[in-house]
């Protein structure tokens, strides 16, 4: 549902540059070519640019108007790669077809349903040309760039293999915040059109407010939202029923709980800061750190993101790679990045970095804050940092998976004493409530309870994954250590509306930056509701399509 425009001068790396963005989408790309074959040297340019190009991606090579085909590709759910204006139009003169019409394409372009992605040269920054025909190419040009940029998400420019963020969207002057994205080892910044009052556009920023629990419904049975089945186990009962008799007439005190929390994670109490879930904890780090620009891996937990763009802060996605297992590549990152949020584990992926990898992310005048939200769920809680008094790292931790509390709201961030302090002065007071304080001090004096439930959570994952492996051959996972698995199918929302007519409800992943239509997440349950997902699965995605 996009328009990005790159533009660039000749041997800018414009092309290689909207290449990679296609290839990051993960949709299904294809390549529409512009450019004429006039001769034996750009027919051996032609070769080796299409050599450079994944096997899998398709090529057209359309007669008439290359944005109308793509519109229809992006309408099928694709990706389309126009390359590039200037081709075509080139080609349209030299068949004596009107320019203005072509310009009119470009304002009527319309991209619902996929990504469209067009490549622009950045035509005439000299002197102007001194023959009509250049003339009216370099005007073309010009205005159909400026037309598609006018209704695009993202614009860049690339200078050098450089690649400059523009603001897309609207006429310059405009005042947004930028984001971006980055897989393998290139840095990927982008713009975002801007929404009312100059902020982000409101559709991408509903994106990032989509989570599992608007999947649910009264009658469904839940494989939509990662908490752990049942509600809290009876010692949390007791405790949250105690906090309600003797804690609630008063304002909350949060002392005891972070001195059981110390003890927990062998920190301080002074490195603890209690927070309403750990989505309040992410939503902090724009206020308290003010970083200049922030880049977040993903997929992860959108409200980091959402967080981070409310309060203004520029941030640059960096993509996991669905082809190497979702891994993290610190280098990926920014080198300017002065704020880095990764998920360990990550959501939907349920990938588990080393902390190696995490600790690779530091650089000198960077925090990096690792989102552990998760990672209660894997016993023995491998790669945490939370132990780890670093001066430069937050980590964010939460009960709600593990403990089945989603409606209690208990989370905490783990810092060196300066960076706890710096979240507290922004921190809304008494935010934490005593019940949540409650929750927080009984499972930290309980952690043969959490790690019960981890091991829970892996049985159950182990359960599902052999079902499907069972069932549903063919069909694409990764390895999770968590209670989820993220599946990916031809028709993912075909899938999705076959089970919900089934009474199951899953989590639609395409609202994760750097997923697609075809991405699932789907949360673990006990032997018996498991054996009726994979049932229901293997009846909604045809043999045939896998």
């Amino acid at each position: 549902m996009s328009l990005v425009v790159v533009i660039g001068g000749t041997r800018s790396g414009k092309s290689a540059r909207a290449e990679a963005l296609a290839a990051a989408s993960g949709l299904s790309v294809t390549y529409v070519a512009t450019g004429a074959v006039i001769d034996g040297e750009m027919r051996e340019r032609v070769a080796r640019h299409r050599a450079r190009r994944p096997a899998r991606w398709a090529t057209v090579e359309p007669d008439a108007d290359p944005l109308a085909v793509a519109a229809t590709i992006a309408r099928d759910g694709g990706c389309a790669l126009v390359d590039g204006i200037g081709g075509w139009l080139a080609t349209a003169q030299h068949h004596g077809t009107d320019l203005a019409a072509c310009v009119a394409a470009a304002r009527e372009l319309s991209t619902r349903g996929g990504r469209v992605i067009v490549v622009a040269e950045h035509a005439g920054a000299g002197v102007t040309p001194m023959d009509a025909l250049t003339r009216a190419w370099v005007d073309a040009v010009g205005e159909v760039t400026q037309a598609l940029v006018a209704r695009a998400e993202v614009a860049e420019l690339v200078v050098a293999g450089r690649v400059v963020p523009l603001a897309a969207g609207a006429p310059a002057g405009g005042d947004r915040p930028l984001v971006g994205t980055s897989e393998g080892d290139e840095v990927r910044p982008v713009a975002p059109t801007s929404g009312a009052g100059g902020g982000p556009p409101d559709d991408a920023l509903a994106d990032l407010r989509v989570h599992g629990d608007a999947a649910l419904a009264p009658g469904l049975a839940d494989h939509a939202v990662n908490v752990l089945d049942g509600g809290p186990p009876g010692w949390l009962r007791a405790a949250l029923r105690t906090a309600l008799e003797t804690a609630v007439d008063r304002y909350p005190d949060e002392r005891d709980a972070c001195a059981a929390l110390a003890a927990r994670h062998g920190r301080t109490p002074g490195e603890v800061v209690p927070t309403n879930g750990a989505a309040e904890a992410l939503w902090l780090l724009g206020p308290a750190l003010a970083p200049r620009h922030a880049a977040v891996v993903h997929p992860a937990f959108t409200e980091t993101e959402a967080g981070l763009r409310a309060h203004g802060i520029p941030v640059t996605r960096v993509l996991r790679d669905p082809d190497a297992g979702f891994a993290l590549h610190p280098s990926a990152v920014p080198a300017d990045a002065d704020l880095v949020v990764v998920g360990n584990p990550a959501s939907p992926s349920g990938t588990l970095d080393p902390a190696a990898a995490l600790l690779a992310l530091r650089a000198p005048g960077r925090t990096v804050v690792v989102d552990e939200a998760f990672l209660d769920l894997v016993p023995g809680e491998p790669g945490s940092l939370a132990a780890e008094p670093l001066p430069d790292v937050i980590v964010v931790r939460s009960l709600t998976k593990s403990l089945a509390l989603a409606g209690v709201r208990a989370g905490y961030a783990l810092a060196a004493p300066a960076l706890a302090q710096r979240l507290r002065d922004v921190r809304p007071p008494w935010s934490v409530n005593a019940l949540a304080l409650a929750a927080l001090r009984a499972a930290a004096e309980r952690p043969d309870a959490l790690a019960d439930a981890a091991r829970r959570a892996e049985a159950e994952r182990e359960d599902l994954v052999a079902r499907l492996a069972d069932a549903v051959p063919g069909l694409r996972t990764w390895p999770s250590v968590t209670n989820f698995v993220l599946v990916e199918m031809p028709d993912g929302p075909g899938a999705v509306a076959r089970l919900r007519a089934d009474g199951i409800a899953v989590r639609h992943a395409a609202s994760f930056p750097g997923l697609h239509a075809g991405h699932v997440r789907l949360t673990a349950r006990d032997p018996q509701a498991n054996a009726r997902l994979v049932a229901a699965l293997a009846a909604a995605v045809p043999a045939g399509v896998r």
